[in-house]
């Protein structure tokens, strides 16, 4: 019989494991996920832990005609400014936050072929965003305005197990801020209510392995850049 301790060890290697390879994916197949796969993962992420369990998030699921009508009506509309957002954009990255930024847009170029000077190649990369990347399915998540920025962290750890619990299937997929950029398109197209924060969206779908965009890894600060000890 195993022990619990060993069985902890294991569990423990198996979530780490997830945790590790794991990727933000920029290119998919157009198969579309069956719904009980779907439902697993949303299944799974329903358990996040919550502040006073809450459970402050929605979420709109697209798939088939709804996925190529939002798709197509946020495409378009990133031709022009984006909007006010409902979570304010960062101010600035600085330090470290802007050097990791620019770390991990210079490999996704790189991946690409895109040369840094080439300003209109990389903005119209950017507006792949947009197109979900291709996915089949995208998830828009979203809170309870009153709940103010502690619906929107707890909406932050749904994402999270999202991420995972799709990873563990075989699912593919990418958490996307820049689709709240233009928040009327996603009200219009999906009856969401003022009533509610846009937090971000989820684009998700079986990874196209062999595409460029999907060839590179980021990289993890070391312990030492982000954990402070107190012990006296």
């Amino acid at each position: 019989m195993t022990s619990a301790p060993e069985l902890s060890q294991s569990e423990f290697a198996t979530l780490k494991d997830l945790m590790t390879r794991r990727r933000s994916c920029r290119a998919f197949k157009p198969d579309p996920v069956p719904r009980e796969v779907i439902d697993a993962i949303l299944e799974a992420a329903q358990s996040t832990a919550s502040w006073c369990n809450s459970q402050p998030w929605r979420v709109v699921v697209t798939s088939g005609a709804g996925t190529e009508r939002l798709r197509a009506a946020l495409y378009e509309a990133s031709a022009g400014a984006p909007e006010a957002t409902d979570i304010p954009w960062p101010r600035e990255y600085r330090s470290e936050y802007k050097q990791r930024r620019r770390e991990s847009g210079f490999q996704l170029y790189s991946a690409l072929g895109i040369d840094r000077s080439d300003k209109e190649r990389r903005h119209a990369q950017m507006r792949e965003n947009f197109r979900f990347f291709g996915a089949p399915h995208v998830a828009i998540v979203h809170a309870d305005e009153a709940l103010g920025p502690y619906g929107a962290v707890d909406c932050g750890g749904y994402v999270a197990n999202f991420l995972l619990a799709a990873d563990a299937l075989g699912v593919g997929t990418v958490a996307q801020a820049a689709v709240t950029l233009y928040p009327s398109v996603l009200r219009r197209e999906l009856g969401i209510g003022e009533d509610r924060t846009l937090v971000c969206g989820i684009s998700f779908g079986y990874p196209d392995l062999d595409h460029p965009a999907n060839s590179f890894r980021t990289s993890r600060a070391p312990l030492s850049e982000v954990v402070d000890w107190v012990d006296t």
